[in-house]
């Protein structure tokens, strides 16, 4: 079963969701959310990353910061930029990017689900990160960006957020990436009863993106429980999420950029990838199906391909392609033996193209590239609900969620 839980949400108002909304706090560093809310006091930043409103070079750390974060939610609210719906709701997000179309269901997840692995991940969380948010969660006293979760596509919910959507919207709106965004209030309690229905013939949701957050509110419950009686009705028992249909997910190839040959001439290295890998010249710079690189060395495309027998079919984190790559190639041949601390490897994001895999190294800043072909979706389950964890940059979800447009309040 998995619990979709109604929640009165912190939203804001029509004529203001353009100034609220922004990207997500951990796809910007604190220069560039600083530049992206310059003189623009409604941007959802001053919330996410409220040391943008102390000075250059406040340890984004602080205990200033997180009670930053608070006195401007307060401040929000105080000048209706954030408005709280009378009653608990449930929530439609329709993103459209390109052709690519997505419709996810905004609740309330369940955290007691989450930590009985319910709710299930793919990847290991940092320390570091982990402690950040659930600091900011705990001081702001809510979730105020969401977790992306997917589930099994069902046709009864299809059917019915086809027909929630068909009505009007609260919010229509697009932003400059050429993303448009739509927002639906579910506000009948026939309706939230119905689609609550649905999700409990479901048995578990999967975390697309948000490890970290999710954690944090796992983590920031244990605290109240601790601090008090809990019911387990309490609001901090819920996390903010929005959660897809897995078939409408869009996952972008994780590319990977490398300094240097670890001390081999391209000849050399070339012979050594060709005991894993076919290697031929090609035209084409992205891959064209599973276990397929394309790789960017001395200004030429190659096309490379897993031999029979490099990796074994049989397990789901070492049939990944990330994996394959790193088992086969950066750790025997280029040294990255760990590429999550490796200074000499760095990754580069599917949507900004292999022209910047091109130009990352016709740069000189790095020697080689390698384009990916994208994990799918079914990959990312059968990890999950092996209990097994994907290598790290294995996906890149878009379209981004947009914060600002509702939060969940404790």
């Amino acid at each position: 079963m998995s619990v979709v839980h109604p929640f009165a949400g912190l939203r804001p108002p029509q004529d203001k969701v353009l100034k609220v909304a922004c990207p997500p706090y951990d796809v910007v560093n604190t220069e560039e959310a600083r530049a992206y809310a310059k003189g623009n006091p409604l941007s959802f930043f001053h919330i996410s990353r409220p040391e943008i409103d102390l000075p250059p070079g406040t340890d984004s750390h602080a205990a200033e910061v997180y009670e930053l974060g608070l006195k401007n939610l307060e401040l929000f609210k105080k000048e209706h930029w954030l408005v709280r719906d009378p009653s608990p709701c449930l929530y439609l997000y329709r993103q459209k990017m390109g052709s690519h179309v997505q419709v996810g269901l905004v609740a309330g997840a369940s955290v007691e689900e989450y930590q009985k692995s319910l709710i299930k991940k793919h990847e290991l969380t940092r320390a570091d990160k982990e402690d950040d948010r659930t600091r900011h969660v705990d001081v702001l006293n809510g979730n105020d960006e969401p977790v992306f979760l997917t589930y099994p596509a069902k046709k009864s919910v299809d059917e019915r957020v086809k027909r929630l959507t068909a009505e009007e919207p609260a919010y229509d709106f697009t932003t400059d990436d050429g993303i448009s965004h739509t927002f639906w209030v579910v506000a009948a309690k026939e309706e939230i009863a119905a689609l609550q229905k649905d999700f409990l013939g479901i048995p578990a949701l999967y975390v697309a993106d948000g490890h970290h957050r999710s954690a944090a509110a796992s983590r920031v419950c244990d605290l109240r429980k601790k601090q008090g009686e809990n019911k387990g009705t309490e609001e901090h028992n819920f996390f903010l999420a929005v959660i897809f249909p897995h078939d409408q997910m869009q996952i972008m190839d994780y590319n990977r950029v490398v300094k240097d040959l670890n001390g081999l001439t391209s000849d050399a290295f070339l012979k050594r990838v060709g005991e894993r890998f076919t290697v031929e010249p090609t035209g084409e710079k992205k891959p064209t199906r599973l276990h397929e690189f394309g790789m960017y060395l001395d200004g030429k495309w190659s096309r490379l391909v897993a031999k029979d027998g490099s990796f074994d079919t049989r397990d789901p984190v070492a049939g990944l392609d990330v994996s394959i790559l790193q088992q086969n190639l950066l750790a025997p041949i280029l040294g990255i033996k760990d590429s999550r601390t490796d200074k000499r490897i760095d990754f580069v994001g599917g949507i900004r193209g292999t022209a910047e895999l091109e130009r990352r190294v016709g740069s000189g800043e790095m020697k080689v590239a390698f384009s990916m072909f994208a994990t799918r979706i079914d990959q990312l389950m059968a990890i999950a609900d092996a209990g097994k964890i994907m290598p790290p940059k294995s996906t890149w979800f878009e379209p981004k969620l947009r914060s600002g447009l509702v939060v969940h309040e404790f």
